[in-house]
């Protein structure tokens, strides 16, 4: 991997972390971003200003956790993020607070089938059992719920969403929000309609040739 390209990724990082804040899905220093380069990953810090970042102070460690290059202390969510690259194939990792899937991780197991865009995720989003933040328990969970899905939901805690780059991983994280704030709404005034599985199959297939293949 070359380095302009290594600092390319790594722009991309401090970018989408600051995008979290911007849209609200975290608040100050929370959540946390990465994204693979070859047997290397991009990383936020942890505990420091997303506002403050340069290139230089994004971490680079290897898929064993150890850092390679940088002088801050990678996020405490790192076990998360190497679980999802070991086992999930992820080529970046989203890692959120946002309101309405937390709100919804108090309430429910997953989140019910209130839009086809749940397809988007490989069917019903699951919501992992409570582990504290930081702990190899925690990727232990959030892998269990993420079987099978490019996202999840942590309980009490956030959402944790992976794709084949940053751009592809951060639109899954607002569109989890979003469908969780939709059930949520609704479900102040009554009981949400849902779709079929076999509805949610046919969604995932029509998403499998979408948008501009070409490209």
């Amino acid at each position: 991997m070359s380095s302009s390209r290594l600092a390319e990724q790594r722009r991309e990082v401090i970018e989408i972390a600051r995008r979290m804040t911007a849209d609200r899905l975290v608040v100050g220093t929370s959540g946390n971003v990465s994204v693979r380069c070859g047997d290397l990953v991009a990383v936020t810090p942890s505990g420091v200003d997303y506002d403050r970042l340069d290139v230089a102070d994004i971490p680079l460690v290897d898929l064993t956790g150890k850092v390679v290059d940088g002088d801050l202390k990678p996020t405490s969510e790192l076990p998360m993020h190497l679980t999802a690259y070991q086992l999930h194939d992820a080529g970046a990792v989203v890692h959120t607070h946002s309101l309405h899937a937390t709100a919804l991780s108090l309430l429910r197991n997953d989140v019910p089938a209130v839009h086809y865009q749940l397809a988007e995720f490989g069917g019903v989003v699951r919501v992992a059992e409570y582990a504290t933040f930081g702990s190899c328990r925690l990727a232990e969970t959030m892998s269990e719920a993420l079987t099978g899905r490019t996202g999840c939901i942590l309980r009490n805690h956030g959402t944790i969403t992976i794709g084949a780059g940053l751009s592809q991983a951060y639109n899954r994280a607002r569109q989890l929000e979003w469908l969780c704030e939709l059930w949520l709404t609704a479900s102040r005034v009554g009981a949400p309609s849902l779709l079929s599985d076999a509805e949610l199959a046919r969604c995932a297939e029509q998403f499998a040739g979408y948008g501009q293949q070409s490209r």
